[in-house]
């Protein structure tokens, strides 16, 4: 399954093919690159690709999965987007994703039980649909008062990551 990093304002899909010990496959955007990456120290590694060196320090900071990245000539901020770093950003925004208007599922999972149906009125903070994700079981609450325009899934279903669960008008 393929991550994203957020470089700056660039966002990228790096996706692994291939990996036997430090010889590495990988697949950035729709580009594939072949590498050798070594770990030297806490921290550190060393990348070669295309017969060119590349070192890089990279340094947690204080919120899960970002990092300050040091090469020879630049600083960058960065960021890993996995389904983990989805999850946990969606639960922190109080379960609710992308828009007001809509619930989208933050990743792949499975629908434990809708709440809601076609026509009805829901007020902020009702939870409108339970879905299963990494073994763990999460209300998605409606973030707007309104009327239900839309229920997209039923119980059981199995859904992929952004897809829209439920509308609301």
């Amino acid at each position: 399954m393929p991550i994203e990093i957020k470089l700056g304002d660039r966002i990228a899909s790096v996706k692994i093919l291939n990996q036997n010990e430090n010889l590495i496959e990988v697949m950035v955007d729709d580009k594939t690159y072949n590498i050798d990456l070594m770990h030297n120290d806490e921290g550190t590694f060393s990348i070669i690709e295309s017969n060119r060196s590349h070192n890089i320090s990279l340094v947690p900071s204080q919120k899960p999965k970002t990092y300050t990245a040091f090469t020879l000539h630049n600083t960058y901020d960065l960021e890993v987007i996995d389904a983990e770093a989805r999850y946990i950003r969606n639960r922190g925004a109080g379960a609710i994703a992308q828009s007001e208007k809509q619930i989208t599922a933050p990743m792949p999972g499975k629908i434990v039980k809708v709440l809601v149906k076609e026509g009805d009125e829901v007020k902020q903070g009702q939870t409108a649909v339970i879905l299963s994700a990494m073994k763990m079981e999460s209300e998605y609450k409606v973030a707007i008062d309104g009327v239900v325009k839309a229920v997209n899934v039923s119980d059981g279903d199995t859904v992929e990551s952004n897809q829209v669960l439920i509308e609301i008008d």
